[in-house]
């Protein structure tokens, strides 16, 4: 469960914004991953609640943004986002592609007060 890690990195950050920024309470946190990097919210959610917990963001709300997997082939040029895990091109069917989006992960925000 690379969750636990992702939301304990993650915490480290929120945490030392919020002292950096004196900040008393953080109040909701915006975090986007792509595709690719296999989150499951829930369980980050709950890896993430105890990484917090008895700081400063521990009521903090967490969203989650998960951006789609998207493609560029190198045969055809074509762009396309990846459905139901299809790692072809939908116009040439080549299987040599490049990553254009889906391996995302950041902190889009945080708020406090």
């Amino acid at each position: 469960m690379h969750e636990i890690k992702i939301a304990e990195d993650l915490s480290v950050i929120v945490l030392e914004t919020a002292k950096k920024e004196n900040l008393s309470k953080i109040t909701k946190v915006n975090i986007t991953f792509g595709q690719l990097i296999q989150i499951v919210p829930d369980i980050f959610r709950f890896a993430f609640d105890e990484a917090v917990k008895n700081s400063v963001a521990q009521e903090a709300e967490l969203t989650i943004e998960v951006i789609p997997v998207m493609m560029k082939c190198i045969n055809c040029g074509n762009d396309f986002q990846v459905v139901e895990n299809r790692f072809s091109c939908n116009v040439c069917n080549s299987t040599d592609l490049e990553i254009i989006h889906g391996k995302e992960l950041f902190i889009k925000s945080i708020e406090g007060e």
